[in-house]
């Protein structure tokens, strides 16, 4: 199969991996993307979970809460920050989020073709071309969830004038300003640290076997540690797995506000619960992050590609 240099920058931008590593994986793959990755993982070449990393659209994320019961978070995109910006674009976004709270959409085709709550003779498809003729600007509802808290509160956070929006809901009997303040904490370690789960029970067998196998075929590629005793590699492989968890899962975290530079999220969570004078946990959260894996054309990095490729 040729490999073209369409197929290079996609490989690199999923893997951070340099360019001629990215050619040679994907000829030893047959241009087979997901091998490639594996293929790259397991010569130490690539990180994991590393995903299109720059990200290049813009737009913003908003929330809307109610009655500290229920939260919905969509990401609106737009083709510059300067719209992003645009206070009648935030508006509209505001409108989007409302929408996404009271709606019973399952996917996003659903939602578009849903009545529009401002005014029900139109769709939400419709609202959206009329903003793009209003704005001037190719405009898209990118994505939506929504969250509800049965025996607790949902709290949010908003960074950065909306380029990274988290929603948690936080488990607990007593909700006052203590405890918001400590769930709204949690949010902002969320948004800075982007941990993948809220804790180790979340995380699959088969994600963990999965990840030790990568990590042993590093070892085995790696001329010195290849010759350690099979006791020392797998101790090796249990560490950096403990490692990658500790990264991932957020009460694992060293708690980013944490006095001692020691504490973690769980031990943050039992001084709150202690001092609420009741059990406060996180029960689940989601992060949203403006232009997440989407990319802008970059004609002259894929030459760049060619012209390395055919060198």
């Amino acid at each position: 199969m040729a490999i073209t240099a369409g197929m290079v920058k996609e490989l690199r931008e999923m893997t951070g991996a340099g360019m001629m590593d990215c050619k040679k994986a994907l000829g030893e793959t047959n241009g087979d993307m997901e091998a490639a990755v594996e293929y790259l993982r397991k010569n130490g070449q690539a990180k994991a979970e590393k995903k299109a990393s720059r990200i290049a659209a813009e737009g913003i994320v908003k929330v809307v809460v109610e009655d500290d019961k229920r939260a919905a978070i969509v990401e609106v995109n737009s083709e510059t920050d300067f719209v992003a910006k645009n206070e009648k674009f935030q508006a509209y976004v505001e409108k989007v989020a409302k929408q996404a709270l009271n709606s019973n959409a399952a996917d996003m085709d659903a939602f578009m073709e849903e009545a529009w709550l401002e005014d029900s003779s139109k769709t939400v498809k419709d609202s959206l071309v009329e903003q793009i003729a209003v704005i001037g600007e190719n405009l898209k509802i990118r994505r939506f969830e929504k969250a509800n808290a049965e025996d607790g509160c949902v709290v949010d956070y908003i960074h950065g004038g909306g380029r990274i929006g988290v929603v948690a809901v936080a488990q607990t009997s007593v909700v006052n300003d203590a405890v918001k303040e400590a769930v709204k904490n949690l949010c902002m370690q969320i948004a800075a640290l982007n941990p993948k789960y809220v804790s180790r029970d979340e995380i699959s067998a088969d994600y963990i076997a999965h990840e030790k196998e990568i990590l042993r075929a590093q070892i085995m590629n790696d001329p010195k540690e290849s010759q350690k005793p099979e006791k020392v590699i797998n101790g090796m492989i249990e560490g950096r797995v403990n490692k990658e968890l500790k990264e991932i899962c957020l009460v694992d975290q060293v708690y980013v506000k944490a006095e001692d530079g020691k504490q973690t999220v769980a031990q943050y969570l039992a001084q709150v619960s202690k001092e609420a004078g009741t059990s406060v946990s996180i029960k689940s959260f989601i992060r949203f992050e403006t232009g997440e894996g989407l990319e802008k054309k970059n004609e002259d990095f894929a030459a760049e590609v060619a012209a390395q490729m055919n060198a």
